[in-house]
């Protein structure tokens, strides 16, 4: 990490590592929620379920992920960020390696239940210790930098879970990650060690925990701007993802492509977010916040409606890669609002937003799959689209007023 990320606290450097591997972290983290996506027609033969019975994997895994945040944020402020996503990667290493295991789908969904709740404590820990030690105008370019293994993890899982559902066993990946957590939470440790004073502060606090963990979460609701950004990511969650979901098993069950292929495609989602990634700072600079946001749900559900209505399947190549694009032109925004709602209680805001998410995500994935097999994919994703977009414009509009209120 270079000089622009010291703080005032100390005059000593974060090691150059520390965002790589909690980057790497991300990566793995999202690897595990998407990597059931191009599995499920695979779950569905081979334990006779419906396709919105196999989703349920998927569904599991972001319920305990949303609800883990309520846990983990106060528990990061309390003990050090940093230290206690090390230790989630080493529990995430155990909790991979049983959803491998697991004789049954019932098992299965337990263990998916429970790397969800091991998961939930990378990606928003990392974001707030983001916002700990770099300074808010330098912030969301770092943080642009760091999504870049969450970017790779969400396209790659669909692509690896599209790979083992054509010529491995579905068990293959769970195997993998759980190796690509045990190498992960090593390092983290080590770095930890390293980490100058300010970079492991962990703030003890007084009277029961879980009276202080309410007390931490009252006061992020009780400000009025974290409420509109937590119900943006909730609706954001509910809208792309619940229809996202559906993308692989759409190309799949009507242009007959094989699962192995569908997911390379959608993991095209991911190369739209590098493009976000590698040229954050231009985006930044020339569309400010209300630009990102508004173009940002115009390049995500453009794209994704028009996936929806396409007689062929090839219009998932640019669909899937502008999708993702705008996705993370909406959504890193919102994340960067989210580091600052409530400065005084980052791991607490920070974790809610995350919450607010993947609750959003469970709730759109559980209600995509009750209406799947009734209406088929298309409508699913083309209300996804829909909702996605009002939900984009209306924070770009509410975000416009704000600074324009705040000029005066």
């Amino acid at each position: 990490m270079t000089s622009a990320h010291r703080t005032d606290h100390s005059d000593s450097l974060i090691p150059r590592a520390a965002i790589l591997f909690l980057s790497l972290a991300a990566f793995a983290s999202a690897l595990s929620l998407r990597v059931t996506d191009a599995l499920l027609p695979r779950f569905a033969s081979e334990f006779d379920l419906t396709l919105g019975d196999a989703s349920y994997a998927i569904t599991s895994f972001a319920i305990a992920y949303g609800l883990s945040q309520l846990f983990f944020g106060p528990l990061g402020d309390r003990f050090g960020k940093y230290l206690v996503i090390a230790w989630a990667c080493a529990a995430c290493a155990i909790t991979a390696s049983l959803c491998g295991l697991a004789p049954d789908f019932s098992l299965l969904l337990i263990a998916r239940l429970l790397a969800g709740a091991t998961a939930g404590a990378i990606i928003p820990l990392s974001m707030a210790w983001i916002g700990d030690v770099v300074p808010y105008e330098q912030r969301q370019p770092v943080l642009a930098r760091f999504l870049i293994g969450q970017i790779l993890g969400l396209s790659s899982g669909i692509m690896v879970g599209g790979l083992a559902a054509d010529y491995f066993s579905w068990r293959v990946p769970f195997f993998g990650t759980a190796l690509l957590f045990v190498l992960i939470s090593a390092k983290l440790f080590s770095l930890n060690r390293r980490m100058p004073p300010h970079a492991r502060i962990a703030h003890r606090g007084e009277g029961a925990v879980l009276k202080r963990m309410a007390s931490e979460f009252r006061q992020v609701l009780g400000k009025p701007w974290a409420r509109v950004v937590l119900l943006t990511v909730f609706l954001e969650g509910l809208f792309l993802y619940g229809a996202f979901a559906f993308i692989a098993s759409q190309l799949h069950a009507l242009y007959g492509i094989s699962l192995s292929i569908a997911g390379s495609l959608v993991m095209l989602y991911g190369f739209g977010g590098l493009l976000f990634a590698s040229t954050s700072g231009t985006m930044v600079k020339r569309l400010g916040e209300v630009g990102l946001t508004r173009w940002g749900g115009i390049f995500a559900s453009v794209p994704l409606f028009l996936m929806a209505v396409a007689p062929t399947w090839w219009w998932a190549i640019p669909g899937c890669f502008l999708t993702g694009l705008g996705f993370y032109m909406l959504h890193n925004t919102l994340q960067i609002n989210a580091t600052q709602m409530a400065p005084e209680r980052r791991g607490a805001a920070v974790s809610a937003f995350a919450c607010c998410f993947y609750m959003g995500q469970s709730l759109g994935v559980s209600l995509a799959g009750m209406v799947v097999g009734h209406f088929g994919t298309r409508i699913v994703i083309a209300v996804g689209a829909i909702g996605v977009l009002i939900a984009a414009l209306n924070f770009s509009q509410l975000r416009k007023k704000k600074q324009a209120e705040k000029a005066t």
